[in-house]
């Protein structure tokens, strides 16, 4: 079995999952994605390593994400107007990087800057 996204008007309005024989009796357009796949990288399940196997389409689908035929990626929606797609990884970036300590932060799109969460 696989996972198949529907695309209408290049978004993403479910996901399934199906043998592709049965996808292939279905109207509309279906795009296969991977489960286990983020950033452009095929990982082991259940896990945050690398596993070297067959990455589709960048990401892995979700409701509300865009199919872009021309990338074959899929896309999810953009968190905040400032953000920017990184194109290896069809994943959307600030525009300054995450700080590297062990706080959290949130996204400030007004200030355009990572925010301290007590």
């Amino acid at each position: 079995m696989s996972h198949f996204a529907e695309i209408e008007n290049g978004l993403v309005t479910q996901v399934i999952v199906a043998e592709q024989e049965f996808i292939d009796t279905m109207d509309g357009q279906w795009v296969q994605t991977s489960y286990n796949t983020r950033g452009g990288i095929h990982y082991a399940p259940n896990s945050h390593e690398p596993d070297g196997g067959l990455a589709l389409r960048k990401n892995y689908a979700g409701i509300g994400y865009a199919y872009d035929e021309n990338r074959d990626a899929f896309i999810p929606p953009k968190p905040y107007p400032s953000w920017l797609l990184d194109e290896p990884t069809c994943a959307w970036e600030a525009p300054v990087p995450y700080p590297n300590d062990d706080n959290t932060y949130e996204w400030n799109e007004e200030t355009q800057t990572w925010d301290l969460v007590d």
